[in-house]
């Protein structure tokens, strides 16, 4: 895998001219940014409101951890290639090792595969916050002693915090592999020299 045709997908869009901010604040994909925050949104309104919609604590952590599963499936596998082209998997090889592949899209000399500023805000913005609000609920059920309430939530922790984190090494991961590509390309130059 060669490094040089990875396109740099920053988080927030925030190095784009206003020429291309122009162009590209349209959303292109409105059905996955629909369902990328859809799941993690109504997973957060049903932990609110569970104990006042209904007594059965079984039927709101099923309820919950549904829509948890729902939303790290549909973020992993369709919004993040879709809505910022970057992309994280587990690979086993022959002999038993399990391997994390970290992506970013290959650059296109076309202009239309590339994201829009819109897409990448809201991908950045549920990603990140959603999370954050899940390790706020942890604290808050376990220091009003809701044991109960504290499983589920881990639950919302490590399922949203797993993507964010597959993310954020996509985002990184790119970088490094350019930075290391460059160091030993210019020590190699220095030790010629």
């Amino acid at each position: 895998d060669s490094s040089d045709d990875i396109e740099d997908v920053s988080l927030f869009d925030a190095d784009d001219d206003a020429s291309r901010r122009s162009k590209k604040s349209k959303i292109r994909h409105p059905v996955a940014s629909f369902f990328h925050l859809f799941f993690r949104v109504t997973a957060i309104v049903v932990y609110l409101l569970c104990e006042l919609l209904t007594s059965s604590f079984i039927a709101c952590m099923v309820t919950i951890i549904l829509l948890l599963s729902s939303d790290f499936w549909v973020v992993k596998n369709v919004t993040g290639r879709l809505m910022v082209g970057l992309r994280w998997w587990n690979q086993v090889d022959d002999d038993g090792r399990s391997h994390w592949v970290f992506e970013a899209r290959k650059a296109s000399t076309q202009g239309n595969k590339t994201s829009s500023e819109a897409e990448s805000r809201i991908f950045w913005l549920g990603l990140i916050t959603c999370p954050v609000i899940w390790v706020i609920f942890a604290f808050s059920a376990l220091f009003s002693f809701k044991v109960k309430w504290l499983g589920m939530v881990v639950m919302g922790v490590v399922l949203q915090g797993a993507n964010l984190y597959g993310y954020i090494r996509c985002k990184v991961g790119s970088r490094k592999n350019l930075t290391s590509m460059a160091t030993s390309y210019l020590g190699k130059q220095f030790l010629r020299q």
